[in-house]
Parts: structure tokens; sequence; C-alpha cells
């Protein structure tokens, strides 16, 4: 995995991939910092950094990540060049925040989706064109390009990444050590309208979701989730909105299949009780709901990721929960995510 830091290099954008990649000793990456001219580069606010490697560590990467810039520039023909290039040998290539807008300068983003910083999203529709912008989307995954909003969507994204590359166990295993939350699909909205405050501990979405989370087990329902938090459906609905952009009973969906992928991945039980222990109700609700949310059936799931729980690296090619595919309507199973139920 190679960073390309350039001058005015957001510090969090560039701290993100180094933190969740590169403070690891015991993790399936390696990781690499680069520039365009070696020596001294501009950190926007702070002091300089020091980077030894050229864009010659591109022709060897298998990831390319590209932090974002304090005010979006043109790219040098050089590093265009470099980054089609080792896009062109295979390598996925990644941007956070307003990184994007040198994957689009580089042609990478033509005739794809892709986000970016929300502040800046109407810039890069005007700029580029050929792009589909998303400017709600925390992170866009479009296989081997993936884009993310700013700053904190930046974690979202490597946390995807290694989801998609070696399995929810391992991710959340990573999430837990950074003190991050471990999943937040990629289709939420970056940017959310300010929360209404309960007054009541343990009130709020956030404690409403972590409360779930230990509770995916039973037949939640938007009622129960509000009798919980102390209001009314209405008020937990509107709330879950500004919070998370996502009625309550889709973000319950994706929390209940991350847990499925999980326990699929690190247990041995069977697609029944994993089901049970999910809150999905019965195996065919499960195979149904994995095999349109994930790509494939729980038991290929199983097979692919099998061993990811000791870091062994697991083929990626399939779409994953985070890939900000929506929820459709009327998807869920009987008894537990009924239609009138998603909010």
């Amino acid at each position: 995995m190679v960073v390309v830091a350039l001058p005015d290099v957001l510090p969090l954008d560039l701290g993100i991939p180094l933190q969740v990649f590169g403070s690891w000793p015991e993790g399936p990456y390696g990781l690499t910092v680069c520039t365009e001219n070696p020596g001294p580069v501009r950190v926007h606010g702070s002091p300089s950094l020091s980077v030894e490697d050229g864009l010659e560590c591109l022709e060897a990467a298998d990831t390319v990540v590209v932090p974002g810039q304090s005010v979006p520039g043109q790219p040098s023909a050089e590093l265009c060049a470099a980054l089609t290039g080792a896009a062109a040998r295979g390598a996925r290539m990644v941007s956070i925040c307003t990184g994007a807008f040198v994957l689009a300068a580089a042609g990478l983003l033509d005739g794809r989706r892709a986000t970016t910083h929300w502040q800046y999203a109407a810039a890069l529709a005007e700029g580029y064109p050929r792009v589909e912008v998303e400017p709600r989307a925390l992170y866009v995954d479009e296989g081997e390009v993936l884009t993310s909003a700013g700053v904190a969507a930046g974690l979202d994204l490597c946390l995807h990444l290694i989801r998609r590359d070696h399995g929810a166990h391992l991710a959340n295993r990573r999430a837990r050590a950074l003190v991050a939350a471990p999943h937040r699909d990629g289709g939420q909205a970056q940017y959310i309208d300010l929360p209404v405050r309960t007054g009541r501990s343990g009130g709020g979405p956030a404690q409403v979701q972590e409360w779930a989370l230990l509770n995916l087990h039973r037949p939640l329902t938007v009622d129960r989730l509000a009798q919980r938090a102390g209001v009314s459906r209405r008020t937990l609905i509107r709330r879950f909105h500004a919070e998370t952009g996502q009625p309550p009973m889709r973000w319950l969906l994706a929390a209940r299949i991350s847990r499925a992928r999980e326990l699929l991945e690190s247990t041995e039980l069977t697609v029944e009780s994993v089901a049970r222990h999910c809150g999905l109700g019965t195996p065919a609700n499960l195979r149904t709901l994995f095999k349109e949310h994930v790509g494939v059936t729980p038991s290929d799931y199983r097979r692919t990721f099998r061993g990811t729980a000791d870091g062994d690296r697991a083929p990626a090619d399939r779409p994953s929960v985070g890939s900000g595919v929506p929820v459709p309507e009327g998807l869920a199973g009987p008894d537990l995510l009924g239609p009138d139920e998603l909010g």
C-alpha cells in the first residue's frame, strides 16, 4: 500500500491511512509514503513532512491512497501518468476527501461514481462532468477505484478496505483497536443536521444503536427502539435520519448482515444458528438477504474468508455491505423487518 503525500496535504487525511494500515505490526499490509518530489512536503497547518520515496513506488503498489489537499489543485502530468500506470497494472486506487480531484484529473473516475468532501462536491462535478458525483455518500466503492468524503470518512473507507480484503472479523478487531465505529455504510450521509438532544441519558440514536448491537438476536422494531430511547416512533425516525442519514431499520439490517459476516468468518455456527444470533430469523431469510447485500451465499462467504480471522489474505472481488448499495424497500424478512418498519 502506497500513500501519495502531495503539497499542502491535510494532516488527518494523511494520518488516517498511516494509522490504520501502518501502525499495525501484525497486520496484513505493508505501507510506504511517497511524493512527487522527495524531500520536505508541506502539511497544511502543520510542520513539513520529510518523504524520501518518489513516484517510482507506484510501480509496485497493490493499493494507492491519495489523501486530500487543503485546496484541490491540478496535478502534474508526471503524477497523472504514474497514477494511470499503476491503475493499468491492476493497482487499486483510493482517495480521501479532495484526493478525488487528483484521481479525476488522471481520468480514473471517468464514467464512475465518486464522492469527496461535501463542500467540494459541486466543484468536482463541474470540473469533471464525466464523473457521477454522489455528494452525500461517506464513501463509494467502484471495485478497483474507491473514494471517500472528507476527514473522518477516510477512516470508514480504510476499515471498509480491511473488511473487503480480509473480512468483517479483522476489520472489527482493527476498529476496536482504533476506538472507531466498526462499520458505517458507504451510503450513509456524510453531513448531518444538528441533532436534537433529549436531555435523557441513553436517549440519543448513538446510545440506542449501541444497545441494539448488543441485542441483534431480539425481534427489534422501530417501536421497540423508540421505547428504549424514551421518545415517540416519529421522533426516533427523525433523529435517525438527522444523525445517520438512514431510517432505523435499514441501519439495523446492515448491522445484522455485518454480524452475520463476522460469525461466518470466526465461528463454526450453522447457518441456522447464525440467522438466530443475528436476528434474521430463518436460514432462508439469512440466505436471501446475505446474497442480496454481500453478493454470495453464506456458505460461499464462509469458504472465501476461512482463516482470515488469523490475518490470511482472501479474495476481494465481491461487493460488500459498505459499498453504498441501498437496501431495497420491502426486502426485509418476515416478522423482523416488514415494509412498515423501514421507517
